[in-house]
Order: C-alpha cells, then sequence, then structure tokens
C-alpha cells in the first residue's frame, strides 16, 4: 500500500560482535535529516506535548476536584519544563459515567471545571506564554444525555439515525429479546443495549451510556465537523482523537443482519472485550478516511485563517500496519501524530517490563521507525491517563531512563502529567475505584482493568493533599509519596527526576537532536546505544544499561559506529560518573541502570 512505503531503503542493518554478545545495529537518516537544505522543522515536528488530566490537575476552588482555573495557575510551571503544547483530557459537559468521555454537550464546559470564559482565558494565557492547547475529541460516541440521543430515542426528524440502532431478534425457543450480535464492549459485556422508549437496542461499545454515533449518516459527519470547527474558533491547536478505531462498524448483510465476531482464544471470561476479535467493529478502512476528512477540514481552517499548523493526534492501540496508514499516503494528508503506543503495548505485552533486557528496547524503537512512512515523524508515548505510570510498569530505577530515552529519540515526545517527577501508581481501593473499567467488574477481578492508580491527584508540594486541593478530601486518593515526590521538593533538588527533565528539554533543542540522523543498537542484554549525529553540529550517543547487573568493557562505539572523543553532558543518578567526564566508547563500564547522555568533543 502506497501509505506503507517505509524507510527500508534508508535502513542498513549491522550485525556487530561485542563483548557481551551480538548488537543490531539500525541507521535511520529520517525526513533527510543530514541533507544540507533541510534545516527547518514545522513546530510540532519537536514539540514537546504535554497531556493535562484537568481533574487530577489542580483544583481552584476546594472541591477536590481539578479545573481550568488550576490550570491556567500553573500554566508558568509548564513554560518552566519547556511545553510546547498542551493536551487535555475532556474538559466538555458530562454527566461523567466515563469522567468527560461521555459528553453531554460538545459545545459547553463541563461546569465543575469552570466555563466558557474560563476556556478563552486559558487560551489567551496560554498564547502569552507560547504554549499551544489541543483539546480531546471523542468521535465514536456521546452520552445518553445529549440532545442528539434524546432525539434520536423519539425518531425525531434528522436524528432518527443518529446512532447505530437495531431491532435484535426473539428466541424462537425461549421467547426472551436477545441482541443483534455478539458484540462486547471495552467495559464488560454486551455492546448492545435495549432502549424501552425506541423499542430498539442502540450499540455501546463502551459504557452504556455512552451510545456510537452513527459515522455512516452523513448528517453525523457534518455534526462533528461543527464540533471541530467551533473549537478552532475558539483557539485551539488542534485535537487529540480518542477510540478511533471503533468509529466505523461492518455493514449489515442483506437480511439486515451483523456478524458475530468470532473467539479470541485469549480468556474464558465472555464478559471481557478480549473475549472476541474485533475484526468487524474496530481498524475498518472507512475510519482512517475519516481523519483524512478531518485532515482536510484543519489544513482548509489553516488555509482560511492563517496561523500556525493545526495538528491531530490519533490514539489507536491497533497493529501498526494499520495505526501507520493514518499518516496518509501519497495523494492524501492524514493525521500527524498517529500515537506511537509500542512502549506501552510493544515490550512483553503487560503491564510489566520492568525485566524487558536491550533487544526489547531496540525492538520497539525499530517497530515503529522501520515501519513509518518515508516523509513522516516519530512520536513517543511512554504513559498516559489509560495506562500504569511509566516507573510502575518500568521500575522506579529506570524513571530516568525512560525519559532520557523518550527525550533523545527523533520527532515529538508526549509527556502524560507527573511523569517528569517520577510519579508512580497508587494502588486504589474497590471502595475508593471510581474508573468505570474497574467498576463494571467486581472487587476480586476489578484490579485487571482500572486505570484510576495512574489518575491520582497531581504533587505539587509537601502541603496537606499534596498541594493539589485544599479541600479535606479529594476525588481519588493521593499518593502517600507525595511528601518527597512533588514539584516544590525537586525543584529545590538536584539531582532530581524534575532538574534532569529539565536538562533534557534544554538538550531537545539542539540542532542535532532536531534534524539529526539515528544509529541505535543493543549491546549484548543490557545496553542500549544510540547516536544522534547531523553534518556541522555535536553528536550526541546515549548509552543506558536497562537491567540490575553492572557491565564492563562495553564495545559501543563499533556498534553504533561512533569514533572520536566523548564527554558526559547528562547522566543519572545510578551513573557513578561526573558531568564533563571523558568516556571511551569502546570500552565502557555501567553501574544497574545507568544512563548517559555522551557529547563529541
Amino acid at each position: 500500500m502506497e501509505c506503507l512505503k517505509i524507510l527500508i531503503a534508508t535502513i542498513l542493518v549491522l550485525g556487530i560482535h561485542c563483548a557481551l554478545g551480538r548488537a543490531a545495529a539500525v541507521d535511520v537518516d529520517l525526513e533527510r535529516a543530514t541533507t544540507a537544505t533541510d534545516t527547518t522543522r514545522d513546530w510540532w515536528q519537536v514539540a514537546q506535548f504535554y497531556q493535562i488530566y484537568p481533574r487530577s490537575y489542580k483544583d481552584s476552588d476546594g472541591d477536590g476536584i481539578g479545573d481550568l482555573q488550576g490550570i491556567i495557575s500553573k500554566l508558568d510551571y509548564l513554560k518552566e519544563i519547556g511545553v510546547t503544547a498542551t493536551w487535555l483530557s475532556p474538559i466538555y459537559s458530562s454527566p461523567m459515567a466515563d469522567f468527560g468521555y461521555d459528553i453531554s454537550d460538545f459545545f459547553d464546559i463541563q461546569p465543575e471545571y469552570g466555563t466558557l470564559a474560563d476556556f478563552d482565558e486559558l487560551i489567551a494565557e496560554a498564547k502569552k506564554r507560547n504554549i499551544k492547547i489541543i483539546l480531546d475529541f471523542v468521535p465514536n460516541h456521546s452520552s445518553d444525555e445529549n440532545v442528539w440521543f434524546q432525539k434520536s430515542v423519539k425518531r425525531e426528524k434528522g436524528y432518527e439515525d443518529y446512532y447505530m440502532w437495531h431491532d435484535g431478534y426473539v428466541n424462537a425457543t425461549t421467547g426472551a429479546r436477545e441482541p443483534p450480535s455478539n458484540w462486547l464492549q471495552a467495559f464488560r459485556g454486551s455492546a448492545w443495549e435495549w432502549n424501552e422508549e425506541r423499542q430498539q437496542y442502540y450499540l455501546h461499545q463502551f459504557a452504556v451510556k455512552q451510545p456510537d454515533l452513527n459515522y455512516r449518516n452523513p448528517a453525523v459527519v457534518a455534526q462533528m465537523k461543527r464540533v471541530l470547527t467551533y473549537w478552532l474558533d475558539r483557539g485551539v491547536a488542534g485535537f487529540r482523537m480518542d477510540a478511533v478505531p471503533w468509529c466505523f462498524e461492518v455493514l449489515p448483510d442483506a437480511d439486515g443482519r451483523y456478524p458475530d465476531e468470532p473467539l479470541s482464544g485469549y480468556t474464558d471470561d465472555s464478559d471481557d472485550s478480549s473475549y472476541l476479535k474485533h475484526i468487524y467493529t474496530q481498524d475498518l478502512r472507512e475510519t482512517v478516511e475519516m481523519v483524512f476528512q478531518w485532515r482536510t477540514l484543519m489544513d482548509d481552517y489553516q488555509r482560511i485563517h492563517g496561523g500556525d499548523t493545526r495538528v491531530i493526534m490519533v490514539e489507536t492501540y491497533s497493529g501498526l500496519d494499520y495505526v501507520m496508514q493514518f499518516y496518509g499516503n501519497r495523494t492524501t494528508n492524514g493525521a500527524q501524530m498517529p500515537f506511537n503506543f509500542q512502549f506501552i503495548i510493544g515490550g512483553n505485552g503487560d503491564k510489566n517490563n520492568t525485566q524487558l533486557n536491550a533487544a526489547g528496547f531496540v525492538k520497539i524503537i525499530n517497530s515503529w521507525l522501520s515501519q513509518m512512512p518515508a516523509g513522516q515523524t516519530a512520536n513517543w508515548v511512554m504513559g498516559n491517563h489509560d495506562q500504569r505510570r511509566v516507573g510502575s510498569r518500568y521500575g522506579e530505577n529506570r524513571i530516568d531512563l525512560m525519559n532520557m530515552l523518550q527525550m533523545f529519540l527523533p520527532g515529538v515526545s508526549i509527556t502524560y502529567q507527573g511523569e517528569e517527577l517520577g510519579m508512580t501508581d497508587l494502588d486504589i481501593s474497590w471502595e475508593d475505584s471510581r474508573d468505570p473499567a474497574a467498576c463494571n467488574s467486581n472487587s476480586n477481578i476489578y484490579e485487571q482493568f482500572t486505570r484510576d492508580p495512574a489518575r491520582t491527584p497531581f504533587q505539587w508540594s509537601d502541603e496537606a493533599n499534596a498541594g493539589f486541593s485544599t479541600n479535606s478530601s479529594t476525588w481519588l486518593p493521593i499518593n502517600p509519596n507525595y511528601v518527597t515526590v512533588n514539584v516544590k521538593a525537586e525543584n529545590s533538588t538536584s539531582p532530581s527526576h524534575l532538574s534532569l527533565y529539565k536538562q533534557l528539554v534544554e538538550l531537545r533543542k539542539s540542532k542535532t537532536l532536531q534534524l539529526g540522523a539515528t544509529r541505535y543498537a543493543n549491546v549484548g542484554d543490557n545496553v542500549v546505544a544510540i547516536r544522534r549525529y547531523l553534518s556541522g553540529e555535536p553528536t550526541y550517543v546515549l548509552v543506558a544499561n536497562v537491567l540490575d547487573t553492572s557491565v564492563s568493557g562495553i564495545d559501543v562505539a563499533s556498534a553504533i559506529y561512533a569514533s572520536g572523543s566523548y564527554k558526559i553532558k547528562l547522566l543519572n543518578p545510578q551513573a557513578k560518573a561526573t558531568v564533563g567526564d571523558s568516556v571511551t566508547l569502546s570500552n565502557l563500564t555501567l553501574e544497574p541502570y545507568a544512563a548517559l547522555i555522551l557529547e563529541s568533543v
């Protein structure tokens, strides 16, 4: 396919025998990065994006819930840590069945977060600091409290087919009513719900209160484009698009019947979404083409109104052959940033990557860079509000190492709030659980599904409630480690996770990291080595021991074709060395979890 014209022509795979085994070296000349004339990037291509989960960021009015004024009060902090653009998880009007992903009014703000005036103030204040605001766009579904759904229930003219409706079937033996197919929702159980008033089933691939919109209805397509335009008019710089692969389902057959999805063999739990292979409800080509339409809308808007490029970030955990299609092809532009979740799903395939070795890290990096269409820009997502925190998935000893890796790789970095501090998961009790993915299960199994541990309030200081709220309680409990893991403490201490993060932000501004080519390799099981280089500019090398054992006598120079002399530019606390020390790349010693960024001299 044209959209999968990948960079194989620019990738050189080398087998190099090193001190601890075979290093697989890969060289990627990304986006003609070393050509003399290619010296610029669009703003987003070298941006540092930062995800804010508004409910947990900063509470300004003492109700225990974060809000827009809270975000405004912390814009200087975002500027301090080098944020180019921040994307906000949903702030629209919502009954909060899925904490904002069930939208009752796409054109207004949830009152507990603020008002449209607050939002306009946020845009204005962020602009003063040269920070762009990205909104979370939820295209697949609305709330059942949305007026569109209420009109559809009543079959009002123009809204009859706004959602996915079906009569279902009556069991000939039992006489019981049955749903149209065996499709399952993401939050356990049938994806079909009977509506007594309309006397039909509606499809909801997420919670019962999140009915799926019907994208085969042109009126829905036009309505959602109006939503995008409305927020562009209010000054947003683009959208992160939620749960995109679910937007289209297969058409029913001539008899109006939807096909059942086959069993996956992954689990025997028939209520679990992973019980089925979602071949009819996810990853359809029509969904990709819908994103192309949204990109056209963005480009047309910029052409008419001017200003910087408006961007699309697509959430998809699909297979890479499908994800890469979102970039577009030779004739059609797609999303600038289909999210690269390989560091989330590409390790051991589970929530625990604490034992992932260097070859595993290189495999993850290569999986994206080797399949990305030519001329596109990579992005690196280590965590988000739906996943366990990086320090909990990869291990607390790797927190700095993971931030160094994310900031050193070519392209866009996307940080979830708190990862710059090394925040970790808090185990949430069944009684304190709020996430519908957990609450729709039971007290015995909820921990398999909960997303609450990564959503706990941001840790600003060692004051009560971590400086997040003046209320006696907060919507989720706060991690007790806030006493030491907080902005105030880490700003006044060096080394700290935050101090290193800020140094990495500054290093990312170098021409080498913004424009340079990339070579990467694993040296044995322990060491990941990455070289970034650009003619006429300093060369930088990242070396990281990703395991809990020391290594010595490592020949990194041969693995990544590095020559010349190097000194230490940055390092994590596990490295027993000093900034400015000279390093011999052909005979390197690294302590457990030590990571160094070296600069040519």
